[in-house]
């Protein structure tokens, strides 16, 4: 089953079952995807439509913009509003693919380099392109590029 139809499936289930923090969440989700669709009209008509990479996308950035905001309410003191945060994380991460572990990571960003035949950091930027090609999704970009770095730099 295709990412958009599971999700419009889900919020279906959780209207019947009065699921009212996941419904939502998943309206929430529903929204980006369709803002994010309206605006790839204007930038691509050639091709309008969103596709798993760009829905993967999108819930990753929604996934960093929770975790964001409940570091903020837990440094105010906002607990409950952090909690409600933490809640809608996991359920958007129901719909991104399994993160890799930490070994996996490195034995990613070892064949890429392999592959590609960097060498030096000069070459990061080709290396952290296609890791982003390969695992939309699955890794924190931001805790790989300094892990790319110190491995081009040994």
């Amino acid at each position: 089953m295709e990412l958009r139809e599971r999700i419009q499936a889900d919020t279906k289930e959780a209207m019947k079952s009065k699921d009212t923090a996941r419904l939502s969440t998943l309206r929430l989700i529903s929204a980006a995807i369709k803002d994010r669709e309206i605006a790839a009209r204007s930038e691509r008509p050639e091709h309008p439509g969103l596709n798993d990479g760009d829905l993967i996308a999108i819930l990753s950035k929604m996934v960093k913009q929770r975790q964001e905001s409940a570091r903020a309410y837990e440094e105010g003191g906002r607990l409950e509003l952090a909690e409600k945060e933490a809640a809608e994380i996991g359920i958007i991460q129901d719909y991104l693919p399994r993160q890799l572990a930490e070994d996996e990571v490195r034995a990613a960003i070892d064949k890429v380099i392999k592959e590609l035949g960097a060498s030096s950091v000069r070459d990061m930027g080709r290396v952290m392109g296609e890791l982003r090609g390969r695992f939309a999704g699955q890794m924190d970009f931001g805790a790989v590029g300094p892990m790319i770095k110190d491995r081009l730099m040994s």
